[in-house]
């Protein structure tokens, strides 16, 4: 697997902070957490992608009652 260097300039102090603090809480480097939030995001579809599926979805016809009693079902 290639990789790539990526430099981001100007943030902020009080980011830079809560990024390192955030790493150090799950024992890892800044750059090891910053490549798996970029992973995790660049992993995920885009939000366009996603409505363009559930758009391209069937309907469902439900009553608001069947809709209650599944919202209760899935409560208990």
């Amino acid at each position: 697997m290639s990789s790539e260097i990526i430099q981001v300039r100007d943030v902020p102090a009080e980011d830079a902070r809560a990024l390192r603090a955030r790493a150090a809480a799950r024992s890892m480097s800044l750059s090891s957490y910053l490549r798996e939030l970029i992973h995790d995001d660049a992993s995920r579809p885009e939000m366009a992608e996603v409505l363009s599926r559930i758009a391209s979805r069937d309907g469902v016809e439900a009553s608001p009652a069947a809709i209650r009693s599944f919202i209760d079902d899935d409560h208990r």
